[in-house]
């Protein structure tokens, strides 16, 4: 199926575009009417796509520091952190944009929450981070997310050392699936002395250590089970089964039957089953009362039988276009077309070409056809008056490399202009620049004045000038710079774990 495994390509590069959901245009029209040329820094910019290296790059402590609270600590820091694992129909990208069941619902959860604790311009951030499977639970323990969100079945050796919300499905069974080079198999039993193929930390493997001292019980050898890495989902197992590279795999009955209709050649075997009544939940840390608490209240309505449970379902598991998503052509072709332009002004301006990717998707989808009602032109949403002025001196905007240029030119002078200062790190001098491009440098800097003079601290955006700019100007600004952020966080993470699950890929076929 050449078409679904078109998927992994095509997000490794359109995921560097971080869309951010809001669509306003830039607040330009302030210009860049400061004289004096900006001293464009000469460092090379970072390409950087794990947690480790964004946190070194731009410091996010909300998203990169290990922390442990309930509901009201997540109130005061204004973030949620969703631990998620990347793949339809759970969370992935149509191009640079989110999607997927666990997107839309947690995204519902952020407006609950807002509204259940009274915040309104000044709202809490449900963020995701994608990881491996394994990191799921561990992770959760170790305070690098808040809510695990994954499918992950009720075992009590999980419910051990966290806690599950009310489950969210049906009772489910985990079936195996064949494919292709699958020998004949009549029972379960016939799996002894076979190979499969599982996840270590998946509740498969408990269920085959269960068949395993069935087998044992009667004198018969056991299943050989072959652990595979935990960035590979279910999804990814049963194209390997299609394709014959794997001969089976045990998978939850309601995934194989959506993936059936994508994978044509396997065989969802209901009729061999190695558990039955298994339910699924979310998961928070031990001792979260007040999150575990507002997470049940927000699914009674929500989950599988409700009607906003029901819609999500058939809209991401029975009534999707998974190949007309995994083609997503018209985004990558334009991410395409301009990758390399990014890349090569960001490394001459000593700015992170994914970051500003980033701003370009969060402008206009990286359409250099469009104008705004202001006059803003292109893919950064530049006025021609800003591109001409001295400190920027690019006057043919309407062309796209041009037009790129300017706009990280602009925000370079922008950032050594306004915010080079000795106080301000490099995160804040980032941020600071990217409201600016919104809301005009004069404006921000105006904004950094009055944080002070209100006792807040001016050197940071984030619960400081941000909460100024919100009363003082309005939510715009600091939905851009938020938006821009997180999702730049968020696509870069996706993009290490699927380059991880490539590379198991080949290791399992090396010809192929």
């Amino acid at each position: 199926m050449q078409k679904v495994r078109l998927l992994l390509p095509l997000v490794l590069l359109l995921t560097a575009c971080n869309n951010a959901d809001s669509t306003v245009p830039s607040g330009d029209q302030a210009g860049a009417s400061d004289s004096g040329a900006p001293s464009p820094e000469t460092e090379p910019a970072s390409a950087s796509l794990t947690l480790e290296q964004i946190q070194e790059e731009l410091g996010i402590p909300a998203l990169s520091t290990a922390w442990k609270g309930d509901l009201d600590g997540m109130q005061q820091r204004r973030v949620i952190r969703i631990l998620t694992v990347y793949g339809p129909p759970r969370y992935f990208l149509d191009g640079a944009r989110e999607q997927g069941l666990t997107f839309e619902l947690f995204k519902m959860f952020e407006d609950f929450i807002n509204q259940r604790l009274g915040q309104k311009a000044l709202r809490i951030h449900v963020v995701f981070i994608p990881v491996a499977r394994d990191e799921l639970v561990r992770g959760l323990v170790d305070g690098r997310g808040d809510i695990a969100a994954a499918g992950l079945t009720i075992t009590p050796d999980r419910d051990e050392v966290i806690d599950f919300s009310n489950p969210v499905s049906r009772e489910l069974s985990e079936v195996l699936v064949t494919g292709p080079s699958a020998p004949a198999i009549e029972s379960i039993e016939d799996l002894a002395g076979q190979e499969v193929y599982v996840r270590a930390s998946s509740s498969y493997r408990s269920s085959l250590d269960a068949l395993n001292r069935r087998l044992g019980e009667q004198g018969m050898p056991e299943v050989v089970l072959r652990d595979v890495s935990e960035s590979l989902e279910d999804e990814d197992l049963l194209d390997m089964v299609n394709s014959g590279l794997l001969p089976w795999a045990v998978v939850d009955d309601y995934k194989a039957e959506s993936w059936a209709e994508v994978f044509d050649r396997i065989d969802v075997r209901k009729d061999l089953v190695l558990r039955t009544g298994g339910r699924v939940g979310y998961a928070v840390r031990n001792n979260s009362p007040l999150l575990l608490t507002a997470l049940n209240d927000f699914l009674k309505t929500r989950r599988e039988g409700s009607l906003t449970g029901n819609i999500l379902i058939n809209r991401y598991i029975r009534d999707f276009d998974w190949s007309g998503n995994a083609l997503a052509v018209e985004d990558y072709k334009r991410f395409e077309e301009v990758v390399d332009t990014f890349e090569k002004y960001g490394k001459q301006y000593g700015m992170d070409y994914l970051l500003i990717t980033a701003q370009g998707y969060q402008e206009s989808r990286l359409d250099q056809t469009v104008r705004s009602k202001a006059g803003a032109v292109g893919i950064m949403q530049l006025l021609p008056s800003t591109a001409q002025d001295p400190n920027v001196g690019i006057p043919d905007i309407t062309e796209a490399e041009n037009n790129i240029h300017a706009g990280i030119k602009y925000l370079n002078f922008i950032r050594t202009r306004y915010f080079d200062e000795p106080g301000i790190d490099r995160y804040n001098q980032t941020l600071f620049s990217l409201a600016s491009y919104n809301a005009g440098p004069a404006r921000i800097r105006s904004l950094r004045d009055k944080a002070e003079a209100q006792g807040y601290d001016p050197n940071r955006w984030f619960d400081n000038v941000e909460l100024v700019a919100a009363r003082e100007v309005g939510t715009e600004p600091v939905i851009y710079v938020a938006n821009i952020v997180k999702y730049y966080v968020a696509y870069s993470l996706s993009v290490s774990r699927l380059a991880q699950r490539e590379g198991e890929r080949q290791r399992l076929n090396p010809d192929g």
